[in-house]
Parts: structure tokens; sequence; C-alpha cells
């Protein structure tokens, strides 16, 4: 209990701001119409019950016109009064169905589509996805929580709440129709009215508190499936985004052993699913085979003693279904339960480590801005995420159109200074002063190619509409790339498309057209050859000659294209 208690937190502290918020009106208008149409359904039922009663009467009576009239337009009833017929119930119990559902489906993509986007901004505000990657391993999957989690969550919220609502009503409205039709009962000596009310208790009393007994165990089982299937499919798409390193490496056979090893995880999971499943179902499909005669067993002693007629019997049996499958909705939806406190767990914990990338976004050094003339970072400490002192208590200036040269041995921190100069690095202290409105563009050394056309590759975190065509193409060229210029528009998968000296090269063309007051690049030639590399860093200095660089590189050549150089060594920046 306790955990379902929690989990109702968790579930409102999710649901609360759409329901709360700029969406909050048009969604509680579609979600008043989609209650009443629900109502309407169940009043619907209702009345068939009554409406069954009348032609089971009619059939035993062998009464044609009552048959003719209740099957089509309708007949006044003794009992009754005028009760609709069959055509005119089932024709608007459609109508009322389709535009419920309809319904119900648009305010579960409005929604879906509201808390995707509020997940996905809070992901990449502050670089809260960076920093989950560095230090929080445990929560897995980002992509599969945004995507499959949240569209889980708003199903299942709209599918059970609705659903309880149509219980309860069913309850309320059913329970009476019950009471009238069963009355009373005598047990040692005590009367005891409207029984079939009392019996429909304990039956779906007895029937949840076994459910839970038996199928406990799915909360677990589920939140554990989700998490093996979203670590298979991470798997696979590595393989599809790394197909070549795989062919050169012949890994083919390493890739099938890892994939095998990891979906035997996931079978092994599921084993466990099914064996709780059986259990469950054993019991539930037992329950509800039970459940459809149990009524018919109770009243057909007053059936056969002439004391109820057949339209009687058939109503008692509806109505006390309706009040059992009512009372028996936490045994009908386990299972859907069990998979909506999974997956509310699941958006909890991803909420919570948002909520914490976001409570460290001012760890780890500081880039401002200000009133100085140059770059200048001063008390630089660059921790690793297991504490581990990189650098320590490092300085550096770089003045406007200086190109500095950053070496160093393989692990000494040159990749970690540089992510700590653009800002990222989210492990130690110290502060990275620039001038005010200067713009900086960093190119690591595997450049970040977007979904989509090469044009808004080259113009990338910028749009296409802000660079003059004649400028694009002029970089393309210039960076030796004029062969993708008639491809310029097409959208294509660009970083499976193009080798990776192309790839570097589209990087240089991206800083070419840019144009950067400060211009970071960490290895961002290496998979040139030499001649190429040079090529690359001259026109650099000769198209940007007021950019300054500061590039990380191993290659004597490219020193000449610098005005000094630095050296990364035993945790400190000392000239080279």
């Amino acid at each position: 209990m306790r955990g379902t208690i929690d989990a109702l937190r968790d579930a409102w502290t999710l649901a609360k701001p759409f329901w709360t918020g700029e969406e909050r009106w048009s969604a509680r208008w579609l979600l008043a119409v989609v209650v009443v149409l629900n109502l309407a359904l169940v009043g619907m039922n209702v009345i068939l019950t009554f409406w069954q009663r009348a032609f089971y009467n009619a059939l035993e009576a062998k009464d044609w016109d009552a048959f003719i009239g209740l099957l089509f337009l309708g007949r006044t009833d003794p009992e009754d009064g005028f009760l609709p017929g069959f055509c005119l119930v089932a024709g608007l119990f459609i109508l009322v169905a389709v535009f419920q559902l309809y319904l119900k489906q648009l305010l579960t993509i409005r929604w879906r589509r509201w808390l995707t986007e509020k997940l996905t901004a809070q992901w990449l505000h502050g670089r809260a996805y960076y920093r989950i990657a560095l230090a929080d391993p445990g929560t897995d999957n980002p992509d599969q929580r945004i995507a499959e989690d949240v569209d889980n969550f708003v199903t299942q919220n709209l599918s059970l709440g609705l659903g309880l609502m149509s219980s309860v009503v069913t309850l309320l409205s059913f329970v009476v129709v019950l009471w009238n039709l069963s009355g009373p009962v005598n047990v040692l000596n005590l009367p005891i009215p409207g029984y079939l009310v009392w019996v429909a208790l304990l039956y779906s009393a007895l029937g949840t508190w076994l459910t839970h007994l038996i199928g406990r165990r799915l909360v677990e089982v589920n939140f554990q499936r989700q998490r093996l299937e979203a670590d298979f499919r991470y798997a696979l798409i590595r393989v599809r985004e790394n197909a070549e390193g795989i062919a050169l490496h012949h890994g083919e056979a390493t890739e099938e052993r890892g994939l095998g090893q990891r979906f035997a995880v996931l079978v092994a999971n599921w084993r466990q699913l099914m064996t709780v499943t059986k259990r469950l179902t054993f019991f539930t499909a037992g329950f509800g085979q039970v459940a459809s005669i149990f009524p018919i067993v109770i009243a057909a002693p007053a059936f056969f003693a002439g004391r109820i007629p057949l339209g009687s019997l058939i109503q008692t049996s509806s109505a006390f279904g309706q009040v059992q499958g009512s009372l028996s909705w936490f045994v009908d939806n386990y299972t859907t339960l069990a998979e909506w406190r999974a997956t509310v767990a699941r958006l909890t914990g991803f909420r919570t480590a948002v909520a914490a990338a976001e409570a460290a976004e001012h760890g780890g050094p500081q880039v401002v801005a200000g009133p100085v003339p140059e770059l200048q970072a001063s008390g630089l400490e660059l921790d690793l995420p297991d504490g581990r002192r990189l650098l320590a208590d490092a300085s550096l200036g770089v003045a406007p159109g200086e190109a500095v040269l950053i070496t160093g041995a393989s692990g000494s921190g040159k990749s970690t200074l540089f992510r700590a100069l653009a800002g990222i690095w989210p492990f130690g202290r110290g502060q990275v002063a620039m001038p005010t409105g200067a713009r900086a563009l960093f190119l690591p050394q595997r450049p970040y190619l977007p979904l989509g056309t090469l044009r808004q590759v080259v113009c990338y975190p910028g749009h296409p509409e802000d660079f003059p065509e004649a400028a694009v193409r002029d970089a393309v060229t210039a960076a030796g790339l004029e062969h993708l210029l008639p491809r310029l528009d097409h959208p294509e998968a660009w970083d499976r498309q193009l080798s990776g000296g192309e790839q570097q090269r589209l990087a240089f063309a991206r800083a070419l057209l840019q144009r950067p007051d400060w211009l970071f690049l960490d290895e961002a030639t290496a998979s040139l050859d030499g001649p190429a590399e040079e090529q690359l860093y001259a026109l650099l200095r000769q198209r940007l000659p007021n950019t300054a660089v500061v590039s990380i590189a191993h290659r004597p050549a490219v020193a000449r294209f610098h005005d000094r150089a630095v050296r990364v060594e035993a945790g400190r920046l000392v000239p080279a």
C-alpha cells in the first residue's frame, strides 16, 4: 500500500503541471467532455439492463409485438415505462463510444506532446544531458524514458483513471438495481437485505486480495523489463552507428556474442514475467469464468421456484456482473497497474537525475563574459568524475588573433581543459573570462553532424537562413568539399556518408562560415594527412586573421601555424 501511495504522489507530481499550467483550460474541457461521454456509456448500460428484462420476458411470453417493438423503435413496458428499441440504443452507443475514443486519443497526444517537450527541455537545459552521461550511469537510456515511458505514462493514466471513474459510477448505478432485485435472505435466522450486493462485495474483495498476493512481483519485473529492452535496443543502435569500425575489425562474432548475452538477460527477465503472469492468469481467468455464471447460480432457485421471470433472471445476472466487475477493477487492471508503477518509477528517477544535474549546473569552472581584453583562464582545477585531480591551479591567457598550441601526453588532461574552456566540464573549479560579446566555436576530434541537409550541418548551430547562399558554398569549397555542393540540400545521415577526414573538413567549413572570435580545435585534423592538415591551418590563418585559435595537436608541423605553445605536464600548464 505504501508503494502505491508513493507512486500516486510521484504520478501527480509529473501530471500536475499539465493540468494546472498553460494548457489547463483546453485539457480540462477536453477531459470533461470525455468524462461526460463515459458517463453516457454507463447510463446506456443501465438502460440496457431494463431493456434486457423486458426483451427476455417478451421471449418467454412469446409476445411478438413486444419483441419487434423492443428490437427497433421501442415499446412502453408495464413495469419500466417506455423503453427505446435496441437499434436506437445501439446506434447511440456506437456514436458515443467512437467520439469518446477519438477525444481521449486527442487528449492523449496533447498531454504526451506537452510532457515530452517539458522533459526534453529540462534534459537539454544547462547541459543536464551531458552531466547525467558523465556522472549518473544509473539513469539508463534517457531516450527510452522520453520516447516510450512518457507515452506509457499518459496512456496508462487516462486508461486507468477513466476506467476507475467508470467503475465507480457503474457501481453506484447498478448497486441500487441489484439491491432491489436480490431481496432479503435469512442467514442464521437473520434477514440480510440485498444479499446479492454483499455476495458481489465479498467475491470481489477476495479476488482483489488474492490477485495482489499472486501478482505483486510484477512491478519489479516490469521495471527491469523496460530497462533491459532499452539496453538491448541501444546495443543494436551502437552496431548500426559503428558499422564501419566493426567491419574493419571483423568484429561480427564479438558483436553477435555481446548482443546474444544482452538478449539472454532480457529472455531471462521475460521468463520471470511469464511465470508471474501465468500464476496471475490462472487465478484471474478462473475468477472471470466463475463470475460469468455465479449470479445465475445464485438467482436460479428463485427462477425455478417461479418467483421471478426469465427477464428478471437475466437482469439480475447483468446487474451482478456490472457490480462485481466494478468492484473487481483492481483484479482486471492489476497487470496494467504494475506496468504503470514501473513507468512512474522510471520517469520519476529521470526527473530526479535531471534535477540533480540542474542543481550542479554551476559546478566546475565557470565561463563569464566581462570587460576583459582577452581570454583569461585562472585558478583552474580540473577533476575526473571519480575525484582524481587532472590539473591544478592552471592559468592561461589568449589575446585576440593569437594562436596557441596545447600539447601533452595522452591522458594528461588536454581534452578536459578544452571542455573546461567551453564551460561544460562539471568537475573542478576556476574561472574562464571572455570579452563581452565574443563568439566562440569548439571543434572536437569527432565533429557532430546533426540530422538534416548538408547545408544545415555546415550552418549548425545556426540556421541556414542566417547565412547567404554564396557564403555557404564558398566555405564548403574552401574546405575542399566542392564535390558535395550538388548535394547541399539533400537530407542524409552525413556522419555515415562521409569519411572521417571529410567530416573534419566539414567542421572547418563551419568555422570559415561562422567566423568566430575564438576558435578551439581538439585534434580537429587528426583524420587528415599532413599536407591536408597544413593546408587547412593555413586557410584558417588567411581567412580568419582576427580569430584567436587554441589548438590541441600532436604533429610538429602544426606548431608553425601558432604563435606559442603550452604543455600540460604533471598536472600543470607550462610553456613548451
